[in-house]
């Protein structure tokens, strides 16, 4: 298990003990969000900071350098579904993909929400992103060509603060 804190740490914990097994420290301000890649080798977690960090879960060290290029809190992050590549969603309006071995930067950000991008996720097949925002659209973005699929999915009249595909990929939460 992992977990994120106010405390600006990370801490990882023996699902049958429940004892923790490290306590991953760096976050300069609160940690928002974190996944565990697919082979569980690695934790990437996004914080308040404005920062990603990729760790390492049987050491607990830091894999590489903060990953930065947000400008605003990192509100929702996502392993692809082989481990390749994360995406982040954050208060910037933007959505930015990484290198999920060595954490960095993939391409310019992907633009197209209005205001906050709250959550984003991969499709289980690994070609979709789909993220959610503050102002209450779904977006859905092809990952090899880094481009917008479509119209924005409307209807919400709040901001969408989840986003999931079934597990054939065929529909979105």
């Amino acid at each position: 298990i992992a977990s994120g804190g106010s405390d600006k740490t990370i801490r990882i914990w023996d699902a049958q003990t429940g004892h923790p097994i490290h306590t991953l420290e760096g976050h300069t301000g609160r940690v928002n969000c974190g996944a565990y890649s697919p082979d569980g080798t690695r934790i990437v977690s996004g914080s308040y900071d404005t920062t990603l960090r990729l760790w390492d879960t049987l050491s607990g060290c830091l894999i590489g350098e903060p990953m930065t290029g947000h400008t605003g809190s990192v509100n929702s992050v996502a392993f692809s579904p082989d481990g390749s590549c994360i995406a982040s969603a954050s208060g910037d309006k933007t959505i930015r993909l990484w290198n999920g071995h060595t954490g960095e930067a993939m391409c310019e950000p992907l633009t197209g929400h209005d205001d906050e991008v709250n959550c984003v996720t991969f499709a289980p097949d690994g070609s979709r992103i789909a993220s959610g925002g503050r102002d209450n659209r779904v977006l859905m973005w092809d990952v090899q060509t880094r481009s917008r699929i479509g119209d924005p999915l409307e209807g919400h009249t709040a901001p969408v603060t989840s986003v999931s595909f079934s597990p054939d990929g065929a529909f979105l939460y």
